[in-house]
């Protein structure tokens, strides 16, 4: 089976199952310390993430408050509607509690869905390249198809790509001036 890490994990089993093996271990006296610690990797992506983003900006000598930020994708994964436990919410939410003046885009996803966790009351940006040059930084939080475009990222200033969609669209060069792989 494939694994693409990225920058946490979501959908409505994946995130929750394993605990739930780990609980039922624990009942019967075993512990199984290899799904926590994956756990506490998994839920501890997101915060990863706007730290690299954080010191990417900082490389450019910007600080994240007062930063533009696009987040690329609400989907948990690739070409899907479903947001069920994205971390592209923690994602956006922390960055906006560092300061950040922060806009996403997904084409499934017109406006932030409320859910049991939270209610953003965002609305999607176009897909377009030119509007996203007026970004600080743009985050890839999640590989949608859509995304493949190189016109969407050229020229940009700054790429923090967390699912290696961008290292592929540009083998003769040009793209975004940086991309930093998260």
């Amino acid at each position: 089976m494939p694994f693409y890490p990225g920058p946490g994990l979501g959908g409505h089993c994946i995130p929750l199952d394993p605990f739930y093996l780990s609980w039922k271990a624990a009942e019967h006296g075993q512990w199984a310390r290899f799904v926590e610690l994956a756990g506490e990797i998994n839920t501890s992506m997101p915060r990863w993430v706007v730290a690299k983003v954080a010191e990417a900006l900082n490389g450019d000598s910007k600080a994240v408050k007062g930063s533009r930020i696009l987040v690329l994708g609400l989907a948990y994964k690739a070409n899907i509607d479903d947001d069920r436990e994205s971390p592209s919410y923690e994602i956006i939410e922390r960055l906006q509690e560092s300061g950040a003046r922060v806009d996403y885009c997904d084409p499934f996803f017109p406006v932030t869905p409320k859910t049991r966790k939270r209610e953003l009351g965002m609305k999607s940006v176009a897909m377009d390249g030119a509007l996203w040059r007026g970004y600080d930084a743009v985050v890839v939080s999640t590989a949608h198809d859509l995304f493949k475009d190189p016109a969407l990222f050229e020229g940009l200033p700054l790429v923090v790509d967390t699912r290696n969609l961008v290292a592929g669209l540009f083998p003769g060069g040009g793209g975004p001036r940086r991309v930093v792989k998260a």
